[in-house]
């Protein structure tokens, strides 16, 4: 068996895809605060990304703990409030992560554009071409 190129080995291994991003919640709540910059509401945060208290509690700890999120507890009108923010490293993490992704739908428009596929993978190809 002929061996392949170094440049081949690990060609798809995406080391990109941060695995604390890479989780459907978590990567629900840093796509939510990049979008709205200056932090939304706990509540708000938790209706955006369809999660109860305490899922969305747990995935901001993991994300805090990553230096990815702020939290800030404070009041409003003497009622409790918490702010969640993207942090400078979330932001960037976040972009390299889409980055990531972006050549993963790349590379796997390329593999469909020689083999015969349903009209939504050809759909997929031709976009990218």
């Amino acid at each position: 068996m002929k061996s392949k190129p170094r440049a081949y080995e690990g060609r798809f291994a995406y080391e990109g895809l941060d695995r604390v991003i890479h989780e459907r919640a978590r990567l629900s709540v840093l796509t939510s605060l990049v979008a709205h910059p200056k932090g939304l509401a706990f509540n708000d945060l938790k209706e955006l990304c369809a999660l109860t208290d305490g899922n969305l509690s747990r995935h901001l700890r993991v994300l805090e703990e990553a230096k990815m999120v702020a939290i800030e507890k404070g009041l409003d009108r003497n009622r409790p409030q918490t702010i969640c923010r993207i942090t400078a490293a979330g932001r960037k993490s976040y972009l390299e992560y889409l980055a990531t992704l972006e050549q993963v739908i790349e590379d796997a428009a390329a593999a469909m554009k020689s083999e015969p596929q349903p009209a939504a993978a050809r759909n997929l190809a031709a976009e990218r071409a």
